[in-house]
């Protein structure tokens, strides 16, 4: 039985807010937190040196935001899982993560149960949203009128057909129960198929899925 504990660092200002979810993470048997930084330039500095799962950002960070820091630290640290912690959620701020290689986005107004479910759902290959958040992304890729561009992927037939399951919303564990292949394994796929298709994450990759005309 695999007893390793999901392990996380944060990246909050405000040492009450960050000394508060580490002990809540510190609560839990499944994860743990060692590391607090208070700065992205910090973060930037010490997160590729550490052993880290995931890392848990704020947005409002004094000089270099939280989007800066996950710009830095995707190219720096690729098999690292990043979850925007914020109070903001207006449109522009949300993409502006994603688009960085943010891979869920959860607001500072959450319940300790979902944060803590987003965390190990995260750890587990899904993209955790605040309900808001995630009705703001369909409700944008709903108005925009996307024409598939008929161009074939540069994928191979496992690849599209991991893909076209991960669109489906399975977990990374799922996945590999399905293929009958190690959880590590669809992490590497993964990881090629972001490199292929020049992407950060989940939801740019089953986007390019979609807009290829590619059915799952």
């Amino acid at each position: 039985m695999n007893t390793q504990k999901i392990k996380i660092s944060i990246i909050e200002d405000i040492k009450e807010v960050a000394f508060s979810v580490q002990a809540m993470i510190n609560s839990q048997s499944d994860m743990v937190c060692d590391h607090l930084f208070h700065s992205a330039e910090e973060a930037i500095m010490f997160v590729p040196h550490q052993d880290t799962d995931i890392v848990i950002v704020d947005i409002g960070l004094p000089r270099a935001s939280g989007i800066d820091a996950i710009t830095t630290l995707k190219d720096k640290c690729p098999d690292v899982l990043f979850c925007m912690f914020t109070v903001y959620e207006d449109d522009e701020k949300i993409f502006r993560s994603l688009q960085a290689g943010a891979n869920g986005y959860i607001l500072k107004g959450a319940s300790k149960d979902k944060i803590l479910t987003s965390i190990r759902e995260l750890a587990e290959g899904g993209a955790p949203m605040s309900p808001t958040i995630a009705r703001r992304i369909i409700e944008t890729f709903t108005e925009k009128k996307v024409q598939p561009a008929n161009m074939a992927l540069p994928l191979t037939t496992r690849e599209v057909e991991l893909l076209q399951l991960l669109a489906k919303g399975m977990l990374y564990k799922e996945i590999a129960q399905f293929l009958s292949i190690t959880t590590g394994t669809v992490k590497q796929h993964i990881h090629k198929i972001y490199e292929k298709l020049q992407v950060t994450n989940k939801t740019e990759a089953i986007n390019k899925l979609h807009v290829n005309g590619v059915s799952q």
